[in-house]
């Protein structure tokens, strides 16, 4: 299901039109001005619907939202993409849940990149022995694995992130189901931490959800 939404009052008043230059954006509800990779894209579709980009990459002018969960709500809320684009939208019903599950696409997307590169490990035994050969740079670990093993994983002085299940990591490893993951210091851990905390922004409730 899809929800029109045409200019009416306050909303009529245009956004002000930033160039879509440099490394940084601005939120058009919060109007705090971030990285751009940490931050969310949207352009217009076909029949003006609003289309999360999820990689940035999708022509058109972007319209751009810092990463949370509460954030989106808002601008639904109060016609945020609707005075950004200046004049009627298409709000997709399931937005949010398009969102997340670009979001997941992509850290899945990247973690096999890793894989396949030879920059990541899956299983205790090899991940463990990358953590204590120094060959760490990012852990993963499954967001339904038990509290306590993934404690006594240990890699406490690295960044972690939990971004998808255990099964969703054992497909990307050829796995029934994978709890641990150790990522290889560079671009790639760096790109998948970034893409996990996106996801996690989604974590938090929106002042009516609350």
């Amino acid at each position: 299901m899809r929800t029109r939404v045409t200019a009416t009052n306050d909303a009529d008043a245009p956004a002000e039109e930033e160039p879509e230059t440099g490394p940084h954006r601005r939120c058009i509800v919060t109007r705090e001005v971030q990285p751009k990779e940490r931050m969310l894209r949207f352009v217009l579709g076909p029949n003006r619907e609003i289309v999360p980009d999820i990689a940035g990459k999708l022509p058109g002018r972007g319209m751009w939202l810092s990463a949370r969960g509460d954030v989106l709500e808002t601008a639904l809320s109060r016609g945020a993409f609707l005075r950004a684009a200046r004049g009627q939208v298409t709000l997709p019903s399931d937005l949010r849940a398009r969102i997340e599950d670009g979001l997941r696409g992509r850290v899945r997307d990247l973690l096999g990149l890793a894989r396949r590169a030879g920059q990541a490990v899956s299983g205790w035994q090899a991940a463990r022995e990358w953590l204590q050969a120094g060959r760490a740079g990012l852990l993963v670990q499954a967001a339904d694995g038990s509290l306590a093993e993934r404690a006594r994983f240990g890699g406490r002085d690295l960044p972690a992130v939990t971004p998808l299940t255990a099964v969703e990591l054992g497909v990307v490893f050829g796995r029934d189901h994978a709890v641990h993951v150790v990522v290889a210091p560079g671009r790639l851990a760096e790109a998948i931490r970034i893409e996990a905390e996106r996801l996690a922004g989604f974590a938090i409730a929106s002042p009516e959800q609350a």
